[in-house]
């Protein structure tokens, strides 16, 4: 990697903020339509540290949507093959993988505190409610994901703290048990569109899935990449800057 990797960044945000990107360490909870997208996004801004957290492999129906998902990847750890590309494309990210599905019950294997920013791109109830209850108890900032599925309109996206989103089913289930465990906000990726009827899929195991696309998971994934990468070139971070 040359200095010329990230220069048109460095253009747009300026030296101070490259330099608080390149010392940020972020974790991304799932690597798939909405997760793959935010963790290229972030290897291509110049973070320096990326925690990526994911259980499952490469199936042959993630082609249709996930950046990791080629035919040559298919079986792979999902963690193996996206660590690669970061690797490619900045050799310098301090990149650790963590193949697990995160839930309340293991929510105790990560330490939160060693992370500047936190991205929900998972799946569970129960994973993002550990995943928001984590970050605010150890003060990290986090962004959580809410519905991708069963979607056709890749514009009908916001942010928007959880407490003030409406329409997204998830979204709904999100507000009524954080407000139960105290979490004070959240940020987050939501769509007003409401989800296509009868709209479902099988996965490889015959297991019943919403829908998707190959454009609706990424324009969410980069919303959110966009975040993160604003919010950490603009705002100083004490975490990043004792680990210098």
């Amino acid at each position: 990697m040359t200095e010329k990797s990230f220069s048109r960044t460095e253009a747009l945000f300026g030296a101070e903020a490259m330099r608080r990107l390149g010392s940020a360490r972020v974790a991304v909870f799932g690597l798939g339509g909405v997760g793959g997208y935010v963790t290229e996004a972030l290897a291509r801004a110049g973070i320096g540290a990326l925690d990526l957290i994911d259980g499952d492999v490469v199936d042959e129906t993630n082609i249709n949507r996930q950046i990791f998902a080629l035919q040559s990847t298919v079986g792979r750890a999902k963690t193996e093959v996206a660590a690669e590309r970061v690797l490619q494309i900045n050799p310098k990210c301090d990149v650790k993988t963590h193949m697990i599905f995160y839930t309340e019950k293991n929510s105790d294997v990560l330490d939160f505190s060693a992370f500047d920013y936190v991205v929900d791109a998972i799946d569970t109830v129960s994973g993002k409610i550990a995943i928001a209850v984590n970050a605010q108890k150890n003060g990290v900032p986090a962004i959580s994901c809410m519905g991708t599925g069963n979607k056709l309109d890749a514009t009908a996206f916001g942010v928007a703290d959880i407490y003030s989103t409406s329409v997204c089913p998830l979204a709904r289930v999100m507000r009524r048990e954080l407000k139960k465990r105290g979490v004070e906000k959240l940020k987050t990726v939501y769509s007003e569109e409401l989800p296509q009827d009868g709209a479902a899929a099988e996965n490889s195991d015959g297991k019943h899935v919403p829908a998707s696309n190959s454009f609706v998971p990424p324009v969410a994934g980069f919303i959110i990449a966009g975040e993160v990468i604003k919010d950490v070139a603009a705002k100083k971070s004490e975490k990043a800057d004792l680990r210098r």
